[in-house]
């Protein structure tokens, strides 16, 4: 198999989902009581609205764990993928390494795809219900604002699985040693026999695209109507977001850029296998124009401080090592689920003179990323890929920035103590339980939390578990507190008088 048949996978996704608008969703009375959709409604939902909102916010909280894994997931699948291509492609054997992380992703991957599956079916039920047979079983019908996030919780578990195939999987599909390797049968793992095959039949099945285009019928109907309602509701910003930034959701949008790639390969029937090799080319060209990140979404646009070099200046002429970092990135899926205005935290280490300075350049810790440091990767953070060290000029692809210091860390020993103990951070996986009690993973905020030891750092109780949010850590700037706010953007602009006024403001959720 070749590369041809990646965008043969392509078209027929595109065929699947375009054309929408002759669907139908009729209300209907009939209740398949054996329907687990149904089921769960019945048992999980309560018979009031109000019970119902509750639990339907609850599952949209823990949905968004399953979320940010899968994209770790699709992320590193993707990684393995080119790298297992290229040592192919120059004739050398899968090592021995490279069959145990084949296997371990294959499991992996099935398991989340399991979960992602029971979602994307969970609210299936839903569409084109009537009011009375909500009644027929004694529970309040269900209103048209939940019946809507409902929808928009499966179709966007939908949306990820097609994805996940067409940005990940199909990569392994068009390999013939991999595919095969893939297929075989695997005991020791628990892997059985045509595992990739049954996914890509999956993917390929009719019924299933027939499933998803009624969903996004009636999502595209609801939208406009219900919208303004919801535009406060912090779940279903998360499910507008995750659904719009679906590659699969934009090749079906007429006024979308991904909509050039839709309408070239409607015309591949006709094209010569020269031409549709080029063309294969300059879709894939097309799709890294708009993927701003190495897990497959779309990215809307930039932050408002990205590719400024009078900001990277004026930042790099402010930071001192060991300032923590906060920031804020609207157009970005973790920052509708984050509570607060920050989305996001960090720790800057330092450039190799202040390393020098504070006598640790030569530390065997520090040593390890001599050569990232060079390359002027200061920034600690923790990624859905795992803690690890940025370029500031990465990290501020950002709206808001503010740089915060701790203004009890003035002795240079203890300075530098903290600047080890965050690199001993670095390689640690990202934390999507986000429980501040475990440190063999971390979460953007759990680093700040576990380098700055003597600062007792407000938590919150999540689920029987303990975080902290990034506003967490901004409150310890707020009424006399141990950090002092050393400079502050907001909307893509310095902040330059009553800067804590206003940033007490926007975490309060005022505008």
């Amino acid at each position: 198999m070749n590369t041809h048949y990646r965008t043969f996978y392509l078209i027929v996704l595109l065929n699947a989902l375009v054309g929408c608008s002759n669907l139908q969703i009729q209300p209907t009375n009939k209740i398949d009581t054996n329907n687990p959709c149904w089921q769960q409604t019945i048992k999980h939902y309560g018979t009031t609205q109000t019970l119902m909102t509750r639990a339907l916010d609850k599952k949209v909280a823990d949905y968004q764990s399953l979320v940010e894994q899968s994209l770790a997931e699709r992320a590193q699948m993707i990684t393995v993928a080119q790298r297992l291509k290229d040592s192919l492609n120059q004739e050398k054997p899968l090592s021995g390494y490279d069959l145990d992380i084949l296997n371990r992703g294959m499991v992996a991957y099935l398991k989340r795809r399991e979960k992602l599956y029971e979602m994307a079916e969970a609210y299936e039920c839903w569409l084109g219900l009537s009011e009375e047979s909500f009644k027929a079983f004694n529970v309040e019908p269900i209103s048209k604002e939940n019946q809507l996030k409902g929808i928009m919780l499966s179709l966007s578990a939908a949306l990820i699985l097609y994805d996940n195939y067409m940005l990940a999987i199909s990569i392994f599909e068009q390999d013939d040693k991999l595919r095969r390797f893939l297929n075989e049968r695997d005991s020791g793992y628990g892997i059985g026999q045509n595992e990739l095959a049954h996914i890509t039949q999956s993917y390929n099945s009719v019924s299933k695209r027939k499933r998803l285009k009624t969903a996004l019928k009636f999502y595209e109907a609801q939208m406009p109507k219900l919208s303004n309602s919801l535009e406060n509701d912090a779940r279903f910003n998360y499910l507008k977001m995750l659904i719009s930034q679906s590659p699969s959701y934009n090749m079906t949008q007429s006024d979308s850029a991904f909509s050039v790639i839709d309408r070239k390969l409607k015309f591949m029937a006709a094209l010569t296998s020269d031409t549709l090799h080029q063309l294969t080319a300059d879709g894939v060209n097309l799709f890294s124009q708009f993927f701003g990140n190495s897990i497959g979404l779309i990215e809307t646009r930039k932050g408002k401080l990205y590719d400024r070099p009078e900001v990277l200046d004026f930042v790099m002429g402010k930071l001192k090592p060991g300032d923590i970092l906060l920031e804020k990135t609207p157009f970005r899926l973790t920052d509708q689920f984050i509570p607060g205005h920050w989305g996001h935290a960090a720790i800057w280490i330092g450039t190799e003179a202040e390393l020098k300075e504070l006598g640790i350049w030569h530390h065997p810790l520090v040593k390890q990323y001599h050569s990232q440091i060079k390359k002027g990767h200061g920034v600690v953070e923790a990624l859905r890929s795992g803690v690890q060290i940025s370029t500031l000029s990465h990290f501020i692809n950002i709206d808001d920035l503010a740089i915060l210091r701790n203004s009890k860390l003035d002795n240079r020993t203890v300075l530098a103590d903290r600047i080890l103990l965050a690199l001993r951070q670095v390689g640690k996986e990202y934390d999507f339980n986000f429980d501040v009690e475990t440190t063999d993973k971390i979460v953007c905020s759990e680093l700040i939390y576990v380098v700055y030891t003597s600062i007792t750092w407000p938590t919150d109780k999540t689920l029987g578990r303990f975080t902290i949010s990034p506003d967490n850590v901004a409150s310890k700037a707020l009424e006399g507190g141990p950090l002092k706010l050393i400079a502050f953007f907001h909307d893509g602009k310095f902040v330059g008088y009553q800067q804590l006024e206003l940033m007490s403001k926007l975490m309060a959720g005022e505008n």
